[in-house]
């Protein structure tokens, strides 16, 4: 293209949340330079009929080992996503020593259904510390912006070595841990992430090393964000920082915190927390929830059932062989054990009416069927109906069934997306890539509940996408469409976007598999840095080679 390039003939919705205007839009180089009507450039990009809006900024992704096997960041560049923040749930590649790097990488394979082979075999791993990290990311080049947290599990790790699992750390080691958080903050990463949630447990079965941190620790690790003067808590809740304590802590450390996640339960557990938050906000702490708009939908294998590893009986059967899982499942005294344990409150009863059959080698015919209608067809337990499927099958990985965990209640995903503190996250991008593809929440936010729904105005979802997450992690001259920005801008059909159907495919190092969703609709053009990397509904895959993203890292505060 030529040095000027004119989006011209849409409406510009600048993340601001301001009322949508008829304007053309100058890019030159790597910025807007213009924002007005009737302008004339080297070169015209079509957008009649369309919403010029900023790139959208994806702030919960897992792209932290994919960035080096996949530029482009797949499938989130097909969807607007031009700034993605990865690291989270305290899952970052770095820092790590050597001998360390499988260890993290079947971590990662229990907690983010990541394939071992691909990291150990897709990752340059020419880094240790964070800041090599972001010096290899940077080396490498990437199609679209990128920032990423330090995560917990992998400080711990390296802090503490094999007692990362299992023990408190002493004072010396939170030291230690504080220093290279807040060294890496310092360096780049977009803060410092954590998970205490019941869902992650590690290779051996295990709570995943942050679950063991206590208070003085999480708060010495908040604490060192806050001192390099930039950056952002992200925490994913659980037993040791519940939802309520975060904005008692946040209000302590003084910086912005994002809330992984608040989704909808049949226990309406998110009518309380969205009063919580109301009343933190009250208060001045800065406490974002992340909600997301799409059902928390699983497909998994009995070999690596997800949703049900939360219960501590089936978290046993983690490091197990294939073998031993299945003489567990066929052993009517574990059986009880599992069953025992849903019944305590340190765990939750599968939503069995959410279970379904996706793939079967032994009975491909109940394919699409619940397991609650073939159990009560035989007078059968929902469970006991699972596991004698599977016991069917050649091995537990042949049988794979779709259980919702979360977030399928219309009239509270509704209340959670118009919340005025709320912002929009959890699409997991890079992570679970063989149970779910949740990267087009972007396109499936402005298709199925803007348009389609009418829950909020193109103004509204446009803000939570691109200004809102920009604010929140003080990404400075992003997110919005402003003369003297960045030029990451998307241009799209407010009448046919859609996120398009999701797919299986084997494309990742090792011959791994992963859903992908790389045909949405509506999406006519989008720009990185000035530099299109999709025009008039086609994918550029030299531009994409090119690798305009830059590393994004939040200004101080």
């Amino acid at each position: 293209m030529g040095s000027r390039v004119v989006i011209k003939g849409g409406t510009v919705v600048d993340g601001s949340g301001a009322p949508g205007r008829r304007a053309d839009v100058a890019l030159e180089g790597d910025r807007i330079v213009e924002v007005a009507p009737n302008l004339s450039g080297d070169r015209t990009v079509d957008a009649s009929g369309a919403v010029v809006a900023p790139g959208f900024i994806d702030i919960h992704t897992h792209y932290d080992a994919q960035v080096f096997w996949d530029p482009a960041l797949t499938p989130s560049c097909f969807h607007g996503v031009t700034t993605v923040v990865a690291g989270n749930c305290g899952f970052s590649i770095a820092p790590v020593r050597p001998a360390d790097r499988e260890l993290l990488a079947h971590t990662m394979e229990k907690v983010e259904d990541m394939d071992p082979a691909s990291l150990i075999e897709g990752v340059p791993w020419d880094f240790e510390t964070f800041p090599q990290y972001l010096q290899s990311v940077a080396r490498h080049g990437t199609a679209l912006n990128y920032s990423a947290y330090i995560g917990h599990t992998a400080v711990r790790m390296y802090a503490m070595g094999e007692e990362a699992t299992g023990r408190a750390a002493r004072p010396d080691e939170v030291d230690k841990m504080a220093t290279i958080v807040r060294e890496a903050v310092q360096a780049g990463a977009a803060g410092f992430a954590t998970s205490f949630a019941v869902t992650h447990r590690g290779a051996d079965g295990r709570p995943i090393p942050s679950r063991w941190a206590e208070r003085d620790e999480i708060y010495a690790l908040c604490k060192a964000v806050a001192d390099a003067g930039r950056g952002v808590v992200g925490i994913n809740g659980g037993e040791n920082l519940g939802f309520s304590e975060s904005y008692e802590l946040q209000l302590q450390i003084g910086i912005p915190f994002t809330y992984t996640a608040v989704l909808t339960t049949p226990s309406g557990a998110h009518v309380k927390a969205a009063e919580i938050n109301r009343r933190g906000w009250a208060r001045g702490a800065q406490v974002w929830p992340q909600v997301s708009c799409r059902p928390l939908s699983f497909s998994m294998t009995m070999s690596e059932p997800f949703t049900l590893n939360v219960n501590p009986v089936f978290a046993e059967l983690m490091p197990k062989t294939s073998a031993e899982r299945r003489a567990a499942y066929a052993d009517p005294a574990w059986r009880a054990r599992a069953r025992a344990e849903w019944t305590t409150d340190r765990t939750v009863p599968p939503r069995w009416d959410s279970f379904e059959v996706m793939e079967s080698t032994a009975n491909p015919e109940l394919v699409g069927k619940r397991i609650t209608d073939l159990a009560g067809a035989v007078g059968a337990d929902p469970f006991d109906m699972l596991l004698e499927l599977t016991l069917n099958e050649r091995e537990p990985k042949d049988l794979r069934v779709k259980a919702i965990l979360a977030n399928d209640d219309v009239n509270g995903i509704t209340m959670l997306l118009t919340e005025e503190n709320t912002t929009l996250g959890l699409s997991d991008a890079g992570a679970h890539v063989g149970q779910l593809c949740d990267a087009p929440l972007s396109t499936d936010l402005l298709g199925n509940w803007v348009r389609e729904r009418q829950t909020m105005t193109m103004e509204s979802a446009i803000r939570k996408l691109s200004g809102q997450q920009a604010d929140i992690f003080n990404f400075t001259d992003r997110g919005y469409v402003r003369p003297g920005y960045y030029a990451d801008v998307v241009v799209f059909d407010p009448n046919t976007v859609a996120p398009g159907p999701v797919r299986r495919v084997r494309d990742f190092p090792a011959g791994a598999e992963r859903l992908t969703a790389d045909q949405p609709t509506g999406m006519q053009h989008v720009f990185v840095n000035g530099t299109a990397i999709h025009l008039d509904g086609q994918h550029l895959p030299a531009a994409m080679e090119s690798r305009p993203g830059r590393l994004v890292s939040p200004a101080p505060w």
